[in-house]
């Protein structure tokens, strides 16, 4: 597929998205042969020409089997972008949550109304409650995301905590750094703190947002159950690899200690060709959740 610049992106047809199986795996894919390294995660001279850099979700001295990270090779650095500035934080809100004073009467909302005007993922996020901050790194906060057009030239991360999608109307493709996830309602799906993404739609779409401010969610033990149900491993999926080549302004949003704040690139800063590691978006079908053991 290409764009009106006539730029021909990797990001495969919506119809043609596939997948990587597991949770907690590490993970290799390549959008062009060759283009992943071998033996070696930051060469003096990657493949291709490309440039190496390593997204860390723990820190580097974390035990093997807890440690997360991922490294990426992408057609240029992600820092080629100016200062960031701040903007309006619009309907969002984070953590500590002194702007109203809580309440202990039973509390309900009606669902949102779609927006009117044109409204990307960004411009529609509401926030409806939340505890603890992302300076403490514990807590959550609840959002909710509204959109009726995608996110084209505009990417956004959240530095605060790692992000959970429950779609509630439409579906959604969250096309990150590291590839396309297709969410649709039934489905869940996590984003890593820090990682860069755009979400794309062809209708109006509304869901729940999960901020989780601390330690990454993970599946709970089976003991007492037995070695089998819940959610099986083999049921989450990460995506295959497919960089955006596309030149032109792109504005970089991130969340970062509760408040946004822009910069713009002059390419996509999603043109990661390959990458490897357990630092990763998935999903996950709410439908193969099996709530009981299976002997």
């Amino acid at each position: 597929c290409s764009n009106e610049n006539g730029d021909v992106p990797y990001f495969p047809a919506m119809t043609n998205i596939h997948y990587q199986s597991g949770f907690g795996n590490t993970f290799s894919t390549e959008a062009e042969k060759g283009a992943l390294p071998v033996g070696q995660n930051s060469p003096q001279r990657p493949p291709k020409g490309l440039y190496a850099e390593g997204l860390s979700g723990t820190a580097f001295t974390a035990p093997r089997a807890e440690n997360r990270s991922t490294w990426m090779y992408r057609k240029r650095p992600s820092a080629m972008h100016g200062p960031y500035k701040r903007i309006k934080d619009g309907l969002l809100r984070s953590g500590p949550y002194g702007e109203v004073e809580a309440s202990p009467n039973r509390l309900r909302w009606d669902p949102l109304p779609m927006p009117t005007k044109p409204t990307d993922f960004v411009d529609g996020l509401a926030t409806l409650a939340g505890s603890g901050s992302p300076a403490s790194q514990a807590g959550i906060a609840v959002h909710i995301y509204r959109a009726n057009r995608s996110m084209k030239d505009r990417v956004f991360s959240s530095h605060d905590g790692e992000l959970m999608f429950v779609p509630q109307q439409g579906s959604i493709t969250i096309f990150s750094e590291l590839g396309p996830l297709e969410v649709s309602p039934g489905e869940i799906a996590v984003v890593p703190r820090g990682l860069r993404f755009k979400i794309l739609i062809s209708e109006s779409v509304r869901g729940y947002l999960c901020e989780n401010y601390g330690q990454p969610f993970r599946l709970p033990e089976l003991g007492p159950l037995g070695a089998q149900g819940l959610a099986a491993i083999r049921d989450f999926v990460a995506p295959v690899g497919a960089g955006e080549e596309r030149g032109g302004a792109t504005e970089q949003v991130a969340k970062f200690q509760g408040g946004l704040w822009a910069t713009a690139h002059e390419h996509s800063p999603l043109d990661v060709v390959a990458w490897h590691g357990s630092y990763v978006p998935y999903k996950y079908d709410t439908a193969r959740f099996m709530t009981i053991n299976t002997v």
